[in-house]
């Protein structure tokens, strides 16, 4: 429980980190960076794998560069639906989720 939690703050951070670095990624405080730490994550672990699931074809022949794609689409949804998070358009989202995966990645190297 308490990885988590040390993982879902991890990915706060580093929305809150994106919303400065990246223009068009705004994220109004805290609270709503943990609420879209959360829903990243039951994104990554419901809808990502059927999404890559169907669009297997596509990503085998990208060499697996469709992924980002995915990333990016689903960061920005994200943020379509929830409160006090916004992504002005595309390449903002593909910007922010490739920021977002490293941090995770390198969390989770250590959060173990």
């Amino acid at each position: 429980m308490v990885k988590t939690i040390t993982k879902i703050l991890l990915v706060a951070a580093g929305l809150l980190l994106v919303a400065e670095l990246v223009p068009g990624v705004t994220v109004d405080g805290i609270y709503p960076a943990i609420i879209a730490a959360i829903i990243l994550g039951i994104f990554n672990v419901l809808v990502k794998p059927v999404l890559v699931v169907i669009t297997l074809p596509v990503t085998v022949v990208t060499l697996g560069l469709f992924l980002l794609v995915i990333n990016a689409g689903l960061f920005w949804f994200a943020a379509s639906f929830l409160e006090g998070f916004a992504v002005s358009g595309f390449f903002s989202a593909l910007v922010g989720s490739l920021i977002i995966t490293m941090i995770s990645s390198i969390g989770n190297r250590y959060i173990q």
